[in-house]
């Protein structure tokens, strides 16, 4: 029962709580006292301190507040690895129709990410280079490991949307490439795109670790796998585009920060479907523009 003067702030069956919150009220300066009833205890403070009291206990509250449950991820079902099969494949099938990289190859001279030519005009480079490889053993490398990536993204934000994104910024890699290493550079393949993949990840997973309430620190784990990948697969063997996997994976990164502080979950069917009809649509328009322009 509340004393003249006083005012109930907060009410438990057990003390264990009260007790907590007249410690962190004391720490404050404000008097309290726990008071026993017939059903459990109630914390009373003075009138006059009874609005700075309340202020107090939200705030300590919000502050030790555990972290949301994480958000489910979308099931995954067959469609991503379906997906991923299906890239797969294409990239193989593209290998077969334009043949490995050697002197007079129309497909190489029309579509490689020919830095001179990015920079006067020929942005379709950008992802027409990311079709061509220079042989088997190349496309093979990218088309397991582009593949098991593309199934942990689809999985995170769908598969058309995957598809779309792992596109534009393994086309963001080429074009901040070409820009910055200068006018003799050529690449060709699909490795900037396998670690924009990397990137997205990290990006995605960082924005929606913050979005969860941890810190940035914890947060950026993340993007500091990503790195961690790049430092292990990014730099081995002469023909390696460090440079190219590097843009690749930061951009990447940027992205899918973005996608993950904007998108909390993954879009349904149907967009799905339309994220993956632009993609495609993409590839065969900048095809067309890349034959058309060498004709």
């Amino acid at each position: 029962m509340s004393v003249v003067g006083e005012e109930q702030l907060r009410s438990a069956e057990g003390r264990a709580r009260l007790d907590e919150w007249a410690l962190v009220l004391s720490s404050q300066g404000i008097a309290s006292r726990i008071v026993g009833t017939g059903t459990g205890f109630v914390l009373q403070v003075r009138g006059a301190d009874a609005e700075h009291a309340e202020a107090t206990l939200r705030a300590y509250e919000e502050e030790n507040a555990p972290p949301a449950a994480p958000e489910p991820l979308p099931a995954a079902g067959p469609g991503p690895q379906r997906v991923a099969l299906a890239v797969a494949t294409a990239l193989g099938v593209l290998h077969a129709v334009t043949g490995p990289a050697r002197s007079g190859n129309t497909w190489f001279a029309a579509g490689a990410a020919d830095a001179t030519q990015i920079q006067a005009g020929e942005l379709w480079r950008v992802v027409t280079a990311l079709c061509l490889h220079v042989d088997l053993v190349h496309v093979a490398g990218n088309a397991v490991l582009g593949g098991v990536l593309l199934v942990g993204l689809g999985r995170s934000v769908g598969p058309g949307l995957a598809c779309a994104l792992v596109l534009a910024a393994g086309a963001g890699g080429n074009l901040v490439n070409a820009l910055l290493r200068g006018t003799a550079h050529v690449s060709v393949g699909a490795s900037t795109a396998v670690f924009a993949s990397v990137g997205l990840l990290g990006g995605i997973g960082a924005a929606r670790l913050r979005r969860r309430g941890l810190r940035w620190g914890r947060a950026l784990l993340p993007v500091a796998a990503a790195l961690g990948v790049l430092a292990m697969l990014g730099s081995g063997g002469g023909r390696v585009d460090i440079f190219a996997h590097m843009f690749g994976l930061l951009v990447g990164t940027v992205l899918g920060g973005g996608v993950g502080a904007l998108v909390p979950q993954a879009p349904r069917t149907g967009t799905q479907r339309l994220w993956g009809a632009a993609a495609l649509a993409a590839v065969l328009g900048c095809w067309l523009l890349a034959l058309g322009a060498a004709s």
